[in-house]
């Protein structure tokens, strides 16, 4: 259950309207890195959890925080919106400054939401609900999850460079805090988890091919540095030590059985290529190339 309060999780204020970044901010709402994709996985992921209640708590509460995020860049498009016109063309005509600013605006803005924010990225892409990891495994989901944030705060700062406006300095500050303090709280988990890699914990590493589980495949001519941990040394989870393999084929060449008729996949050589293959052949008969 939900409780709606009318006051914003944090201030959002705009001193200077721009209908060019309300569509930059998109990004952080609908984006592969935005609040709604962060806001879904957590409560997604809360709601399916099936381990202690600590967790799932934990979980639903930051989701829900996230749905106070959404609707703060919610606000900060519709406050960058603000004055833009509604008919483009006379604003064009009277100041070039002002054109080149609405031309690099969502057309959505106006035709399709009157001035405010829309469930999509930059592009004016709708979002999209297969970003949501929740794959009821806590450490896989943790991972996901500082990935998320990881992303989400890169973007924050990306939008925090591009704007000289106060005020959205200001709000996208403090999504940045949270960002941080999300990505150290889901590395926490993991940290008092144990056997949190590899995931799942609970498939037993005898089942595996051992002897490929700590090995780097070296699939280029480059020599390895010595003080590449991803190469030497303990693993990180403790397990096992780290090595190097050239890399070769450990399989033999792809057969595929011929298609049934239905699928219309079947290759029918010219007649001259067929006697060209069985002259070859008894060729390399005769010259003793091939055995029988």
């Amino acid at each position: 259950m939900f409780y709606n309060e009318k006051r914003l999780a944090y201030t959002v204020r705009v001193e200077k309207p721009n209908p060019l970044y309300a569509k930059r901010l998109q990004q952080a709402i609908g984006g592969i890195e935005g609040e709604i994709r962060v806001m879904l996985q957590y409560l997604f992921q809360g709601w399916g959890f099936r381990g202690p209640a600590k967790y799932r708590d934990m979980l639903t509460t930051t989701g829900t925080e996230e749905i106070g995020h959404v609707e703060m860049l919610a606000t900060a498009v519709a406050l960058n919106l603000e004055g833009a016109p509604m008919k483009l063309q006379e604003d064009l005509a009277k100041d070039p400054m002002v054109g080149a600013i609405l031309g690099g605006m969502d057309p959505r803005h106006v035709l399709s939401t009157g001035l405010a924010a829309t469930a999509s990225d930059s592009n004016g892409v709708p979002f999209n609900g297969s970003w949501v990891v929740a794959s009821g495994n806590l450490v896989s989901d943790m991972y996901a999850n500082v990935a998320a944030e990881a992303n989400g705060r890169l973007l924050a700062t990306r939008l925090w460079e591009m704007t000289d406006d106060p005020g959205m300095k200001d709000m996208l500050s403090f999504l940045n805090a949270r960002d941080t303090m999300h990505q150290n709280q889901w590395l926490a988990v993991i940290e008092e988890l144990q056997d949190a890699l590899p995931v799942p914990g609970d498939f037993p590493q005898s089942q595996e091919k051992q002897e490929f589980s700590y090995a780097y495949f070296v699939q280029s001519n480059r020599v390895i540095p010595q003080d590449a941990r991803f190469a030497h040394g303990k693993s990180i989870d403790g397990k096992g030590e780290f090595s190097l393999i050239d890399a070769k084929p450990y399989g033999d060449e792809a057969k595929l059985a011929p298609g049934p008729k239905e699928s219309h996949t079947l290759v029918k050589p010219k007649v001259s290529s067929v006697v060209s293959d069985m002259t070859s052949a008894v060729k390399r008969t005769i010259d003793g190339k091939d055995e029988g």
